[in-house]
């Protein structure tokens, strides 16, 4: 029997090795769609049960583009997972989005190219789940207030343009996503938000500006070096905000993202293929009244 665990952080290793997490154990799940990144370290932080998930792997060793996003948030659901708050370094589209702010973004433009897998709900059962407001107003305000108290300075709302990488944006790219509206940009928030809300997990990012992109052409170009250098700087702030943050989650509080396959699930339950729901069932057990 795994441990029961409420809240999900998914992020690097100057998360995940916090010298503030006690109680620490690591286990390694199996999902349909394959290993979780690495294994899941469990420890207490801020005195609750914290699950975190290496989201590129120890040593960073995914790319963006071949992430187990799917692996990362089924392992997650498995556990017992309600809450997620997704750390995401970020480049800025906007001036005042300066290196070392920190974003809780409230919008999201796709602009993979759909070569990610992008949804647990393949053949046999269809859902059509809704992603108009794609991240928790309920972990927001909690973040952006746990950041203000530690000290950082944070930005309450801002869209946030998702791009295949590994490569940085060129100039051009840059400038578009300037002029559709965008306000940071990043490489792993899509598709993990959409298949939080599949799950049924309430999520957030927390995006911590690590470079301007290439857009500002007074400053240097981004560079992998830069970025690095300046992360370092920010998870600083961000560990003490996570801390701050997760004191006050409710991990029993329910909103709306709890409760999203309702409306979602378009298939006729008798035409539900006995295999896909046993292979989906921690995330449609809910819904389709099933032992848990």
């Amino acid at each position: 029997m795994m441990e029961t665990v409420k809240i999900g952080v998914i992020g690097g290793s100057g998360l995940y090795n916090m010298p503030d997490i006690s109680d620490v154990t690591s286990v390694e799940i199996d999902t349909p769609f394959g290993k979780p990144s690495g294994a899941i370290r469990i420890g207490t932080l801020s005195g609750k049960r914290v699950a975190f998930v290496p989201r590129h792997g120890e040593g960073h060793v995914y790319s963006p583009s071949t992430l187990p996003y799917r692996a990362n948030i089924f392992a997650l659901k498995k556990l017992g997972v309600r809450f997620i708050i997704a750390v995401n370094a970020s480049g800025s589209l906007r001036e005042h989005f300066e290196p070392g702010h920190i974003i809780t973004p409230d919008q999201i433009i796709d602009y993979t190219i759909h070569t990610r897998a992008r949804s647990f709900f393949e053949n046999g059962i269809v859902a059509h789940v809704s992603v108009a407001d794609p991240f928790s107003d309920y972990l927001r305000q909690i973040v952006g207030d746990a950041v203000e108290t530690v000290g950082g300075t944070v930005h309450r709302e801002g869209t946030f343009l998702i791009e295949d990488g590994p490569r940085f944006a060129t100039r051009a790219e840059s400038h578009m996503f300037r002029n559709l509206g965008c306000d940071l940009i990043g490489m792993t928030t899509a598709p993990e938000a959409f298949l939080a809300r599949e799950a049924e997990i309430d999520y957030m990012s927390m995006a911590h500006i690590t470079d301007y992109d290439s857009w500002h052409e007074e400053e240097e170009a981004v560079t992998s070096e830069m970025v690095i250098q300046t992360l370092v700087e920010n998870i600083k702030v961000v560990q003490k905000a996570l801390a701050e943050a997760i004191k006050h989650i409710d991990e029993d509080h329910v909103v709306p993202a709890h409760t999203t396959l309702d409306a979602a699930l378009a298939t006729a339950r008798e035409a539900m293929p006995a295999d896909v729901i046993e292979k989906l069932r921690p995330i449609v057990a809910r819904t389709l009244k099933l032992d848990q």
